[in-house]
């Protein structure tokens, strides 16, 4: 079996081609390091059974060649990260929907199985919780840049639905929900690898508003179980399944988990969310899935707790704190 991952230098891809080739399997990568890194599959690359292409998805002749070798194709390339998103918001919608839109025409000529990484953020501003996949959505206003990334992956969650029906291309859709664990940089505002930056380094751990907000945070192991196991599930085709974890908590309670994991001295403070991000940045209070609809399917349950999540990625970040 040979498998391409769009996206596959970046924290999730890596991951995701890791268990793929210990499943005795051939693995794929394109990816144009703009969020990934070379360093995330530096160990892959003695594999015989990986090969990587540094390209933009966006490059028809070079993403046909690959998804022509390939009968499953794991969609992860995306623009992600507040800050990258408000800086080159263009870059983000461009990408996000040309570079879905691309994969998917390319796999219908041949009916290839795709995943498409979608995300919570498509729930946008919506107050109800948790989550469910029939849920409206709310996004907020187009001059609010931030809510851009949630409208083009909803476009792309549009796009792969009207694939399905129209073509029947098997195609299915996971919302993750706050991935985190080794290999994910903080350089794009992720908050757990820069809470942990900051207190590795005895700097100030620097909590963006007032820190009542609440997270679900999914260990990358997890999710990597359960993209694996949708891909796995003809049933699956034509539907949209949340992957995250249901263990709540504020992001003040977060900032005091990583001072406490980590042994540090920081202090915790709190800075604006005009001063972190821009004028007028909007959040929301709480994003917590249901993931019942996976665990019906697939059996779907997480297995690491935040806190293992917390220790692992302490351990590792611990070890490669200048790389990442």
């Amino acid at each position: 079996m040979k498998v391409l991952i769009t996206g596959g230098a970046g924290f999730i891809g890596s991951h995701l081609a890791e268990e793929i080739l210990q499943q005795g399997m051939e693995v794929y990568v394109i990816d144009d390091l703009s969020t990934g890194a070379i360093q995330n599959i530096q160990h892959l690359k003695e594999n015989e059974r990986f090969h990587y292409v540094i390209d933009d998805i966006r490059n028809r002749s070079v993403l046909g060649e690959m998804i022509d070798l390939c009968p499953v194709v794991y969609h992860l390339a995306a623009a992600v990260g507040v800050h990258l998103i408000l800086d080159s918001p263009t870059n983000t919608i461009e990408n996000n929907v040309f570079g879905t839109e691309l994969v998917l025409k390319l796999a219908a000529k041949k009916r290839k199985k795709v995943i498409i990484s979608s995300t919570s953020e498509v729930y946008g501003k919506s107050e109800k919780m948790p989550c469910a996949e029939t849920d409206n959505i709310l996004i907020g206003a187009p001059n609010n840049i931030r809510w851009s990334y949630a409208c083009s992956k909803a476009i792309d969650e549009f796009l792969a639905l009207a694939y399905y029906k129209e073509m029947r291309l098997p195609v299915v859709v996971a919302r993750l929900f706050n991935t985190v664990g080794p290999r994910q940089t903080g350089r794009y505002g992720m908050v757990i690898p820069r809470f942990i930056k900051q207190a590795l380094r005895g700097e100030r751990i620097c909590v963006y508003g007032d820190g009542k907000q609440s997270r679900c945070f999914c260990y990358v192991k997890d999710t990597v179980t359960a993209l694996i196991g949708l891909m796995e599930c003809e049933k699956a085709a034509g539907e949209v399944f949340n992957v995250g974890s249901t263990e709540e908590v504020t992001i003040a309670e977060l900032a005091q988990k990583v001072k406490t994991l980590t042994g540090s001295s920081s202090e915790i403070v709190y800075v604006p969310y005009d001063e972190a991000y821009e004028q007028g940045f909007e959040d929301m209070r709480r994003r917590v899935p249901d993931i019942t609809k996976i665990k019906k399917l697939i059996g779907f349950k997480p297995s690491y707790s935040l806190d293992d999540a917390l220790r692992l990625t302490i351990e590792f970040l611990k070890e490669n704190l200048d790389e990442y």
